[in-house]
């Protein structure tokens, strides 16, 4: 079916996975509302993009900057089709027993707490519009399946984005609302660009591991994000080939 004019907003989009994936899906005749925090970083993507995008500046852990976002929407478009759950954040590699509250707080505030005020946002507006369902994708992550060492926080985020996954799913069928999910192994981004220098393995050695380029993501986000409204991509794995990740450990 495609997504050439469908209504599509990305969080987390001033850079990353979530940039290229706004860019993709404009390419692909999308209109693209994207968010995260910087408007000059938003700015810079917007103007990078070939196609229509509107940036807008939003804390996706701000109930208030939320709303903001989604009037804003609708007063543009009359309407959202699909929301690309995606704004995240992380700590360095901390051992369980030496994780702060506060460095605790500052993940799950994001990864979960966000992608929750965002679907739930989204959700209200595709049941209530004419005519009315949408789809959400939540990023999880392969941490969503298996932990690295010394990611409790993210882990623990990236699982209950799974219970959330089936939750707007189950609750969305009446109102014809999709949700599904995508797990990113080792995409090459900043965020990920560690991979490439060593990082901690189960068994306690450092190792390099495989990066994939972020455009085979933003690719699959555009395959999932335009599939016809009958059918969903409950979950899907998107990794590096070889990344240690069936057995890991």
């Amino acid at each position: 079916m495609g997504v050439e004019g469908k209504v599509i907003l990305v969080t987390g989009a001033s850079q990353g996975i979530g940039k290229a994936c706004a860019l993709t899906l404009a390419k692909n005749g999308a209109k693209v509302v994207i968010a995260a925090r910087g408007q000059d970083k938003l700015d810079a993507v917007a103007a990078e993009a070939s196609g229509e995008v509107m940036p807008f500046a939003c804390d996706a852990t701000d109930p208030a900057t939320v709303d903001a976002l989604f009037a804003a929407i609708r007063e543009r478009y009359g309407r959202i089709d699909v929301l690309f759950n995606n704004a995240g954040n992380n700590i360095p590699t901390t051992n369980f027993g030496d994780i702060e509250y506060d460095q605790w707080r500052h993940v799950v505030s994001v990864d979960l707490d966000g992608a929750f005020l965002m679907a739930n946002r989204a959700f209200r507006m595709m049941r209530d519009q004419n005519p009315r369902g949408g789809r959400i994708i939540n990023n999880g992550s392969i941490s969503a399946h298996a932990p690295r060492p010394g990611s409790a926080a993210y882990t623990a985020s990236k699982h209950g984005i799974t219970g959330l996954t089936k939750s707007i799913s189950l609750d969305g069928r009446q109102f014809d609302i999709a949700c599904g999910q995508i797990d990113i192994g080792n995409a090459m981004t900043d965020m990920a660009a560690r991979m490439a220098k060593g990082v901690p393995q189960a068994d306690g050695e450092i190792r390099v591991e495989p990066l994939m380029d972020v455009q085979v993501v933003a690719d699959t986000v555009l395959y999932m994000a335009g599939i016809d409204a009958s059918a969903n991509a409950q979950f899907l794995t998107i990794m590096a080939t070889k990344m240690p990740f069936v057995g890991r450990g």
